[in-house]
Order: C-alpha cells, then structure tokens, then sequence
C-alpha cells in the first residue's frame, strides 16, 4: 500500500505510529548504542546532532556521552531566513527554548566566532526525519531545512538517520533534490541506504 502514499500520507502515518511508539527513550538508548559502535562515528572528530523534539528519537540522553567522548559536537538553529546553521556545543546548559519550543543554542552564544561551524566541518551527521525507507530515502517535515544543510556538508561524511522501526516503509516517495541517507540505524539493525551516489 505505500508505493500508494504521497508525502502528505506518509507524513501523517508515520507520526501516528512514532507518536505510539512505546518506551521512547529506552528504544532510543537502544538505538545509540549502535550509533555509538559504527566505525564512522568511533573515527569522526566533528559530528552533528539534532535536538529531539516531541516523538523524535530521543538525542538529548546521547549528546553528553558524546561530549565525554571528546567529540566537537555541533547542533543545528534556525535563523530568521529560516535556515539551519551550526553551533559548536560544549555543555548541554548552552540550550534553550527556541522556535518551534525546540532546544537551540542561546541566543546570546550563536554568533561568537569560536562557536560558529559550517556543514563542511563535519566528519559525521545525524540526521532527523518522519519516515523512512531501507534504500535511505527521507521524507522530512516538508520544510526542506535539512536538505538545504547537507548541500554544505563534504560527501565523505557519513549521513546517518536515528530511527524507530515504527518510521520505516516499504518506499518513501523521493523528488530529485531529496538526499538518501548512508546509514538508517533503528533499535534493531543497522541498514545501508544508497547515500549520496544515489
């Protein structure tokens, strides 16, 4: 039935059921654990985190292990063009409330030099979304805020997806600029997707 589905339908469907998702922050230590194993972030120097929100697989448990791992951790906010833009993250008390009641870098933080990053920094990306497919296809939230951030980032990094199993369809309808992911890791295996030479 999803090679029926739009986005729109994908979208909802896929929220409902990571919505229903049960023992969310477990699931999601779960999921980190295999994150935390790969090569490519065991090998990375810099890397990316979202900051859940809502029924996102929960990052805000993880980010301090990756502080104590001695990573350069950078963390996506929102300007007013409405594009995403990094931030070097030294202490999870440097978040705050931000738009969308996400947590962001303090305002008063975002814009000094030693903290500003570009995508090109990166060694490692993780990366958010609705739903999924095992090729790596993404659909978003449909504001393309992600897709407009991994255009800056270095095709040797590894673009890895933290995902509940819930979010996985058979095949997630992709347009020309969607970008697949390298790597889907969910609670219970690690897929391979067609990254960026798709």
């Amino acid at each position: 039935m999803t090679d029926l589905m739009d986005k729109a339908e994908i979208r909802s469907e896929a929220f409902r059921r990571r919505k229903a998702q049960a023992d969310k922050d477990e699931v999601s230590a779960r999921i980190f654990d295999r994150v935390f194993d790969l090569p490519e972030y065991q090998q990375a120097r810099i890397v990316l985190f979202y900051v859940d929100a809502r029924s996102e697989v929960r990052t805000k448990a993880a980010l301090p292990k990756a502080l104590a791992d001695g990573k350069t951790v950078l963390v996506p906010w929102c300007n007013e063009d409405g594009r995403l833009e990094l931030f070097r993250l030294t202490d999870m008390s440097e978040l705050e409330l931000g738009m969308y009641d996400i947590l962001e870098p303090a305002p008063r933080l975002r814009r000094r030099p030693d903290r500003v990053a570009l995508g090109a920094d990166l060694d490692f990306a993780l990366v958010p979304g609705v739903a999924f497919d095992d090729r790596g296809g993404r659909v978003g939230h449909g504001k393309g805020y992600y897709d407009k951030l991994l255009e800056g980032v270095r095709s040797d990094c590894p673009l890895v997806a933290p995902v509940f199993e819930c979010q996985l369809f058979d095949e997630v309808p992709t347009d020309a600029h969607d970008v697949f992911m390298d790597f889907l890791v969910t609670e219970d295996r690690i897929l391979e997707g067609f990254g960026r030479g798709a």
